[in-house]
């Protein structure tokens, strides 16, 4: 299978095997202001096919950073804004002739984790994706949860602070604005914009420098304003694994994204958090894993989504 990530910095493709084996894989960088991401996944797909030699391709999976519904792109598509709209999984169907599939990548991420990763073997499986954004897959019951049209699963967008600032989507005090990568680095600049002297800024060279990389570092080496970032990343956090308990009772809930690797060592902070909301004997029930990702785990969920589509119709 041929899956394919696309993401805000780098579109990644791999040849991976049923057991979700990466055997070969391209990366180019991603340039949104080229228009050309469509393009691009197709010349990544042409190579690898090319590369796969006597070995069957069973399909193309993709998975792009907004709403798919049945295929087709939806409006809202960040780093790619020129896949809005498109009917992506028929226009590569067309040009390859194999099967193609296209998904939302946090619910291509949870096929994959409940295929090859920390959710394998059970039956309903959340994914909470902490990334530049924030976005999240769920499996219950063995099927993808897609919503009528393409938004099911964005918690990220659910409001943990219901007189938060304002976030990216239009909504107030969403997930996003807390736990992801950009909310949280925007969260530090935003306390030490006036003042020059703080050690985050010291640090960073100037204001608009900072990242979410650094602000855990010097959250971890005490910098009180680091720390109330991140404190407050983890409470936001540990209240969104809480309504997923409650809610939808999942055997697993797996935290994973690019800012998942620095919230390892903060596990118990975030499961106190959660534990403050979440009924005890639902949370004492769920698998809670925090799992560093990398483009070869996204690439195994687009792979992922087409072993899922391929066994999903076959038993249609």
């Amino acid at each position: 299978m041929i899956g394919v990530d696309v993401g805000g910095t780098t579109i990644a493709a791999g040849l991976v095997t049923s057991d979700g084996e990466v055997i070969d894989e391209r990366r180019i960088a991603a340039e949104p202001e080229a228009r050309a991401t469509l393009a691009t996944v197709e010349s990544l797909i042409e190579d690898l096919r090319r590369r796969a030699g006597g070995r069957v391709v069973r399909g193309i999976g993709v998975g792009v950073p907004g709403p798919v519904d049945a295929g087709r792109v939806a409006a809202e598509v960040p780093h790619a804004p020129d896949l809005a709209n498109r009917p992506m999984a028929e226009l590569l169907h067309a040009r390859f002739a194999l099967p193609a599939y296209v998904d939302n990548d946090v619910n291509a991420l949870a096929l994959g984790e409940w295929r090859f990763g920390a959710g394998q073997g059970v039956r309903s499986l959340v994914v909470l994706a902490a990334g530049t954004g924030f976005g999240c897959g769920i499996i219950l019951e063995g099927r993808l949860v897609r919503g009528v049209n393409g938004f099911g699963g964005e918690f990220g967008h659910t409001p943990v602070k219901f007189d938060g600032p304002r976030c990216w989507c239009g909504g107030r005090g969403c997930l996003a604005i807390y736990a992801s990568g950009r909310g949280i680095a925007e969260a530090a600049r935003a306390r030490v914009a006036a003042d020059p002297a703080a050690a985050l800024v010291a640090a960073a060279g100037e204001v608009e420098a900072i990242t979410t990389a650094l602000v855990f570092r010097l959250a971890a080496a005490g910098d009180p304003t680091a720390a109330a970032v991140v404190d407050e990343a983890c409470r936001a956090l540990g209240a969104m694994i809480a309504t997923m308990v409650n809610g939808l009772n999942p055997e697993a809930i797996v935290v994973t994204g690019g800012v998942a690797e620095s919230l390892v060592a903060l596990d118990k902070r975030i499961l106190a958090a959660a534990a403050e909301y979440a009924f005890p004997r639902a949370l004492g029930a769920a698998r809670i894993t925090i799992v560093p990702a990398d483009k070869r785990t996204t690439m195994r969920g687009a792979a992922a989504l087409v072993a899922y589509e391929l066994e999903r119709n076959s038993v249609m």
